[in-house]
């Protein structure tokens, strides 16, 4: 029978340290990402700034890229980024937001592939980003409650 080994409280620390890290980047990665889009769309709502057809957006209920950029800028980039400041400023139950968002940005593309009846790469690259967010909010969750504990 084999006995597993928990980590010692400073392994715990650095595992907790990395995870953080790794979701700054996540973060980052999605927050920047979906101000810049979000603020395209809202600017150039006929997505030619992006190389983007209206026609796409025929079997959704919008007719132009606005609304689907402010909903972007709003849940993706702001709400990303007021999770990172909250990071930083170590508040806590912040893994409860990191899950928040990875939810929010997973469902946000679940919903557009449903709804464009196409998926692209990028889509399941920010799909993993969200899917990443949930997954390192989880372990952090963990790691703070046993430390606590």
């Amino acid at each position: 029978m084999k006995h597993y080994v928990y980590p010692t409280i400073s392994e715990q620390k650095t595992m907790k340290k990395s995870i953080k890290v790794l979701i700054v980047v996540l973060l980052l990665i999605n927050g920047l990402g979906a101000i810049f889009g979000g603020l395209n769309l809202i600017i150039h709502p006929d997505g030619s700034s992006m190389q983007m057809s209206l026609d796409w957006l025929e079997p959704s209920p919008f007719r132009n890229y606005l609304i689907p950029g402010i909903l972007l800028l709003a849940f993706n980039g702001i709400f990303s980024l007021f999770v990172l400041i909250r990071l930083f400023l170590k508040h806590k139950h912040n893994e409860i937001l990191v899950i928040a968002q990875g939810l929010i940005l997973t469902f946000w593309i679940a919903i557009q592939m449903i709804m464009l009846k196409a998926v692209v790469g990028i889509q399941i690259f920010y799909a993993a980003v969200g899917l990443l967010l949930i997954l390192f909010g989880w372990l952090l969750h963990r790691f703070t409650n046993k430390q606590q504990g």
